[in-house]
């Protein structure tokens, strides 16, 4: 099996002005309806392509979740940049996140999901952090052919993972931002 994680060296790419202007990051998160008073967690953070986003919109915390110290590292340094104080660096599994119980009104989950060794326990870990009636944005790479993203092998279906996010209890509405990438809003109950 290989290893299906991103590597950290490779960060410029998850923030180069190609990919911002391809995946239109302040377009995504507007599905989140965020405002002043929500706290986010952006779990699989990398160095922070949606994370300084959204800590524009809430005057609370925005928790950037993620495994690579390194890509958080660069993430606090992209924030620094911008003059952002509300970002809360958290090193941590998607599979065991280490934030409280119901400590978040929001969650995003963006082009990590099939990199999780379970999604179940992943999509419990998003359920358990978010507070009823609480928000999770999750978007991934289709399972079609392209010329970017992950090996086809390991992308999920959409209809796979809207059916998974149900399953565990969350209303789902599924919507595609271009043919090579869906997003799924989902709200716990």
């Amino acid at each position: 099996m290989t290893d299906k994680r991103f590597n950290p060296r490779n960060a410029d790419k998850l923030v180069s002005d190609e990919r911002k202007a391809q995946l239109q990051p302040e377009k995504v998160i507007v599905h989140l309806n965020v405002s002043s008073g929500d706290t986010v967690a952006d779990l699989g953070a990398g160095p922070g392509l949606f994370t300084i986003p959204l800590a524009k919109l809430t005057e609370c915390d925005v928790y950037a979740v993620d495994i690579e110290p390194e890509m958080l590292e660069r993430l606090n340094q992209n924030a620094e940049k911008e003059n952002i104080g509300n970002i809360q660096s958290v090193v941590s599994d998607l599979e065991n996140v280490n934030l409280p119980d119901h400590s978040v009104t929001r969650v995003l989950n963006t082009f990590v999901i099939h990199e999780v060794g379970s999604i179940d326990r992943t999509i419990e870990e998003m359920k358990r952090i978010l507070k009823p009636g609480g928000y999770l944005l999750l978007m991934d790479w289709e399972a079609v052919d392209s010329e970017s993203g992950p090996p086809l092998e390991i992308r999920i279906p959409s209809e796979k993972m809207e059916s998974m996010l149900k399953e565990h209890g969350f209303e789902t509405e599924l919507f595609y931002s271009d043919s090579e990438h869906y997003a799924i809003k989902a709200q716990k109950g």
